[in-house]
Parts: structure tokens; C-alpha cells; sequence
């Protein structure tokens, strides 16, 4: 089942889910488990995609909330065979589909403006002409915005929501204010917003944001998130997205 230089691991807390993972990729992290976690669902969602989906972490953890049909989208062919990998061995065929392909334009192949929800963890740096990277590293093209950009993933999420859907991503705060003037750029609305802090008196740096396809305004300000406490142990809400004792 595994190939070279791949490890099968517990996905977090969840000892019943596993997933196919290699060192010198992009691994997921925290901010996948918060992103699914973060995400507005409910028992109307039927139809979902998670844009950049890597060896499918977003989706497995959404099936843990939803019954919906999630379909995830990837560019990097090691990435997808992962991702399929991950999905039969958790049994989860029928509900997660994964595609290989470019997320921009995906919804002439999959359906436009046909679905309740888009997810995505996408690459967080911009590439300048000071950017000293490897365009084909597995762990650049993951982290920086070489095969796609900010604009990129927003206007597909447009493009695949219903009227009414939800958009809902993270991030890192010092792109706030390019995210939100993006989202309005293609009319979807910022609704939910939340940072997440590595403990009390640090700053933030990671952002939660969800947006629903609408003209209509009213952004909230949920209350923080901090991962750890001050003794460096995990905040109990943390612990709780793990399914992890407290008295850990």
C-alpha cells in the first residue's frame, strides 16, 4: 500500500481515519483541521469543493460533518495519487470524489454555479522578483502563488457557488484587506471572521474568513482562537477539533 518515502499517520485525534503522507511534501496542518472545522455547514449543503485539496485533508475532515458529495481539486499529480489513496483506504469513495486538474476554470468541467460550498487552503506568499524559490519544489508551489493566485482561487469559488453559497477560507492577516476587497470583487460578501492566535499575548497569524455569494453586508468578528495556553499546552477547544482528552 505504501511507496517509497510514505508514511501512513493518524489523521490527528481521528484514530479511525488515516492518511498516506511523504516527508518532503507539503503535509497538512492545523490550518486544515480549523478551515473544516471553521466552515459553515448545514443539513441543506450537498454539494462541495475544496480548491488546492493536497492528499485530501479538507475533505476527509468535512465528511466527519456532512453527508454532502465533496469533491476536491488538485494540480500535482503526486498530490492527487495521495489523495486518492487516502480516500479508499478510509472508505470514503462514495462521498469524495478527487479530480486532477488546474482550479481555475474547473467549473466548466464540474458544474457552474452548482455548489453550496467552497472551501480552500490556499498558497499563502506572493512571488516577487526578490522570491528566491524552486517553481517546481512540491513545498513551493503549495506555499507560494505560482500556479495560482489569490484572484484565482476567489473567482472560481464565484464561478462554483450557488447564489447564496458559502465561500470560506484561511489565511494569514497581513493579506486581510487584499482578501476582503478580492471577496467583494466577486461578489462574495465577508460574513465570518476569526484569528487564531499562537497563544494569549501573541499576535495573530493565522486568519479564518467565510463569505456567502451576496450583496448583502454584515461582517461578524468572532472571539479569538488561541492554539495553545500559556503553558504551552493546547487551548481545550483545540483539543476538541482533535478528539483529544483535555487532560492532555
Amino acid at each position: 500500500m505504501l511507496k517509497e518515502n510514505e508514511v501512513l499517520n493518524d489523521l490527528l485525534g481521528y484514530d479511525h481515519l488515516k492518511i498516506i503522507q511523504r516527508p518532503d511534501m507539503f503535509n497538512f496542518s492545523l490550518d486544515s483541521t480549523l478551515l473544516a472545522n471553521f466552515v459553515t455547514i448545514n443539513k441543506n449543503v450537498k454539494k462541495i469543493v475544496d480548491l488546492g485539496t493536497g492528499n485530501g485533508p479538507i475533505p476527509m475532515f468535512l465528511s466527519l460533518r456532512t453527508k454532502a458529495k465533496i469533491i476536491g481539486v488538485e494540480i500535482q499529480e503526486v498530490s492527487v495519487d495521495l489523495a486518492k489513496r487516502n480516500i479508499e483506504i478510509n472508505n470514503l469513495g462514495e462521498q469524495i470524489e478527487i479530480i486532477h486538474d488546474d482550479l481555475k476554470n474547473i467549473n466548466k468541467k464540474i458544474g457552474n454555479h452548482a455548489y453550496d460550498i467552497v472551501t480552500c487552503n490556499p498558497p499563502f506568499f506572493k512571488i516577487t522578483n526578490e522570491s528566491n524559490v524552486n517553481k517546481n519544489d512540491f513545498l513551493t508551489i503549495a506555499r507560494h502563488e505560482i500556479l495560482a493566485n489569490l484572484d484565482d482561487v476567489v473567482k472560481e469559488a464565484f464561478q462554483l457557488l450557488k447564489n447564496g453559497g458559502v465561500f470560506a477560507m484561511v489565511h494569514r492577516p497581513d493579506r486581510l484587506i487584499e482578501i476582503i476587497e478580492t471577496m467583494r470583487k466577486y461578489k462574495i460578501e465577508p460574513k465570518r471572521l476569526r484569528l487564531v492566535y499562537p497563544k494569549p499575548n501573541k499576535e495573530a497569524n493565522t486568519i479564518l474568513i467565510e463569505g456567502r455569494k451576496s450583496n448583502q453586508g454584515g461582517l461578524r468578528i468572532l472571539p479569538p482562537l488561541y492554539v495553545y495556553n500559556e503553558d504551552s499546552k493546547y487551548n481545550d477547544e483545540i483539543l476538541e477539533m482533535f478528539m483529544m482528552k483535555k487532560n492532555i
